[in-house]
């Protein structure tokens, strides 16, 4: 993913006038922390990023050493417990990153034996996560992180959740305009791929000229910039948490 972690690079450094405006009062987190006591758009925003970001999670766990199995209940059972809170003081008092607050949730909810075992119980027969596909994946990524610590491997997955998410938003738009071969050339371009066609072949491929490949690839890189900008708005709580964020990813991706 060097080629997307360079477009990380450039949209960090770029002008205002790059960026594109976005509608921070409408994200995930910000409507999360800013309800007072029980709402239901804060009960769904929060439910929306539980669903996203749950794999850095249980990736966590995983390297707790605990059992696949106890694994996924630890995690359906966090995530149960975390969607009944009631209050967010503890968040409100911090930064209000929803990638600390979940860390630091986590290890406090390990800790407690006696809610670790709360959670076994609520975690078993719950779905509250889609950890349906996770084994294949588990394997990869153990593979790669063989030497890391729980945390390192909590950000890492964190960093390529983000990237992942932009790029399923990316390629829903393209879907829903009849693109989805187009996208996929344009995302093996973007990423940099082993078997990255050139301009000109993609240029072939679609009876288009060879500038016009290269103009839909420059739009392609650029939305995809804002929507990565978007992502990370998600999951913090004011504007200016958004450049700290993006420089941390670019950091962790780059490690």
């Amino acid at each position: 993913m060097s080629a997307a972690a360079d477009d990380v690079t450039s949209l960090s450094t770029a002008g205002p006038e790059s960026r594109g405006g976005i509608a921070f009062t409408t994200t995930h987190w910000s409507v999360v922390l800013e309800a007072q006591g029980e709402s239901p758009e804060a009960q769904d925003a929060l439910e929306k990023l539980c669903r996203v970001y749950w794999r850095p999670i249980y990736s966590f766990i995983r390297r707790q050493g605990t059992r696949t199995e106890d694994a996924e209940d630890l995690t359906q059972g966090f995530f149960a417990l975390l969607l009944e809170r009631k209050d967010l003081n503890t968040v409100r008092k911090e930064k209000g990153r929803l990638r600390s607050y979940l860390l630091t949730s986590v290890k406090n909810f390990l800790a407690d034996e006696a809610r670790r075992a709360m959670a076994m119980k609520r975690g078993k027969g719950q779905r509250l996560i889609p950890l349906d596909d996770i084994r294949e994946r588990e394997r990869v990524d153990d593979e790669r992180s063989d030497r890391s610590t729980a945390d390192q491997i909590y950000e890492r997955r964190w960093a390529f959740t983000v990237l992942e998410q932009v790029m399923a938003r990316l390629r829903d738009e393209y879907r829903s305009a009849g693109n989805v071969r187009f996208f996929e050339q344009m995302k093996k371009m973007l990423m940099d791929e082993p078997d990255r066609p050139s301009q000109a072949q993609v240029a072939t491929e679609f009876e288009m000229t060879e500038n016009a490949v290269k103009q839909a690839f420059y739009r392609f890189r650029q939305r995809y910039q804002t929507l990565l900008r978007e992502e990370i708005a998600h999951t913090v709580a004011t504007p200016s948490d958004i450049e700290d964020e993006l420089r941390y990813l670019i950091a962790v991706v780059r490690a």
